[in-house]
Order: C-alpha cells, then structure tokens, then sequence
C-alpha cells in the first residue's frame, strides 16, 4: 500500500522520503488534499553477460559501416547548435 503524503510533507521531509524510496516504500503525493502524483523506486534490471549473449545469439551479425550510415540518414549528429 502506497504511503499518502502532502507537498508539504514532500518539501520539509524530502531526506527522509528518498531514504524510504531507496528502501522500496512508494508515494502518492497530494496537494489540498488530491493526489497529484506518485513517487516509487526505480526498478533496477540487472541482466548478466550470459543472460545477454544467449538472448542475441541469433541476431544477424551487424555491419559497422552499414549501422553508422542507417544511423546518419536518420539522425542529424551536426554538433553545431540549432538556430
């Protein structure tokens, strides 16, 4: 169940609040008494060398210069800044 807290609370309490999102505890945050939003943990997905090699061990092989080239026509990579 998540753990109701006020903006104020949000504000004045925000050390404690991330110390109890590090530990797992979700949020909903309310103003006035509605909730306006919820605040959980990010979930952290580790996956292991093995686990990533078996799930692209029947992926064609890429072709470098083909990759940088797909990815050049599709996407501006000028360093200047835009206008």
């Amino acid at each position: 169940m998540d753990r109701t807290i006020s903006q104020r609370e949000l504000r004045n309490d925000s050390g404690a609040i991330v110390r109890a999102l590090d530990h797992g505890e979700a949020f909903v945050v309310t103003q006035n008494g509605i909730p306006i939003g919820d605040l959980r943990p990010v979930r952290q997905h580790f996956v292991t060398r093995e686990r990533l090699l078996e799930a692209f061990a029947g992926a064609p092989p890429i072709d470098p210069a083909r990759f940088h080239s797909d990815v050049d026509a599709y996407i501006d990579q000028d360093p200047e800044p835009r206008a």
